[in-house]
């Protein structure tokens, strides 16, 4: 389907289905006008949410739907990037009776590896992605031998953390059946370490992974049972543990959301905020956790849902202190959400000019980001007279013109 319109992609999946247009209207609760306008591209876009509603209803990840980039733009060193990140995740010399000993590798320094694994996880939160997916195979595989002759729970923890990187770049990049079997070994690793807070941080991947698979209701299910069983008690909880909890209360309150769960994403919001309260500023087990994390999370989950609420997105934007987010990829995700707010109020400028302050500062992670895609190509749809930057944007991003 390159070079074709999302018209076109709902259209050839539509009919592969073997689904007339009014019956796939009813699946996703859209209406048919919708279709026939986007099928005929007379449209060239729909809000993310019908869009999401759309390619659950046609049972592809949205990804695939809306023509997401699933590479990065540069060529990485040889032995590196994203094919050589799925086979260092499905490794086949992992596979028992598939190599004999005298096949395996020999392990590098415990600690030089561990160290590594600090560097790569600052380079997955900047936004690095050409670099990190040049480094991952290699440090997935020095990590299997590192652990083979030094199965020490510090070890089996950086490990952990390992495929916790490889799952997230995995879906980042448009690849989150790649990621599930990461998140697998990522859990496995953690059960080896003896740590309760790693196995925790595994299942905020996992929901994260079956949230892009468009798996809502489990997203929601595995991070809220894991929250519960690592509620901290009341008496001197520790900031890790609660930071983990934070984050499993995060991580299940955007599916809670996008299945118009709208009272319980707010009252687990609520709850992490309170977490974060007690807990300060964290960084721990490869993620960060602090009420500015919070925060910009309500403005994403007041966009989820088949019910828009821009202006409660533009509300709560109003609470956040841009110069408080740590991660510059989160700061980036963040303003993509503002963004999409502002286009729905009105704002088609400020949308644009946050949009360009977020490609200048992350060139290489919007490119992959399927919401700032879909906001780009709702703005072109509407512009009124031709609009130079917007479409210099629209085309870096891949955005197919209007017709």
């Amino acid at each position: 389907m390159t070079n074709s319109t999302i018209g076109d992609r709902i259209k050839s999946l539509r009919e592969f289905r073997d689904l007339s247009q009014e019956e796939l209207a009813a699946r996703a609760d859209v209406h048919v006008d919708t279709i026939r306008k986007l099928e005929q591209n007379r449209r060239q876009s729909a809000r993310i949410n019908t869009l999401r509603a759309l390619a659950r209803a046609l049972d592809v990840q949205l990804e695939r739907l809306v023509g997401q980039a699933t590479v990065t733009q540069e060529l990485s060193d040889p032995g590196g990037g994203l094919i050589a990140l799925r086979d260092a995740i499905q490794d086949v010399s992992a596979l028992p009776g598939v190599l004999s000993d005298d096949d395996l590798e020999d392990a590098p320094d415990p600690a030089a590896w561990i160290s590594t694994v600090g560097e790569a996880t600052g380079l997955y939160w900047a936004g690095e992605y050409a670099g990190l997916s040049s480094r991952l195979p290699l440090l997935l595989r020095d990590g299997r031998a590192v652990a083979r002759e030094t199965p020490t729970e510090q070890v089996w923890r950086s490990l952990a953390l390992t495929y916790q990187l490889a799952a997230c770049l995995a879906t980042q990049a448009g690849h989150p059946d790649w990621a599930f079997p990461a998140v697998e070994k990522q859990l496995a690793a953690a059960q080896r370490a003896s740590d309760p807070l790693a196995e925790g941080m595994g299942v905020s991947t996992l929901s994260w992974v079956l949230l892009r698979q468009g798996r809502w209701e489990q997203a929601q299910a595995v991070a809220e049972k894991k929250a519960d069983m690592l509620e901290p008690g009341f008496r001197r909880p520790s900031a890790d543990q609660l930071a983990v909890y934070g984050n499993l209360l995060i991580a299940a309150a955007t599916p809670a959301a996008r299945r118009d769960r709208w009272d319980d994403a707010l009252e687990l919001l609520t709850a992490a905020e309170d977490a974060a309260e007690r807990s300060g500023p964290v960084r721990s087990y490869g993620s960060a956790f602090s009420v500015v994390d919070v925060r910009t999370q309500k403005v994403n989950v007041a966009l989820a849902g088949s019910e828009n609420r821009a202006d409660k997105a533009l509300e709560f934007s109003s609470g956040v202190n841009l110069a408080d987010i740590s991660r510059p990829v989160h700061s980036a995700a963040y303003r993509v959400d503002v963004a999409q707010a502002q286009y729905q109020t009105g704002d088609s400028e400020g949308a644009l000019t946050t949009l360009l302050e977020v490609e200048e500062e992350q060139p290489e992670w919007i490119r992959l980001q399927a919401l700032a895609a879909a906001t780009v190509r709702e703005m072109l749809e509407t512009e009124r007279r031709r609009n130079t930057p917007l479409r210099g944007l629209a085309a870096r991003l891949g955005v197919e013109p209007v017709l």
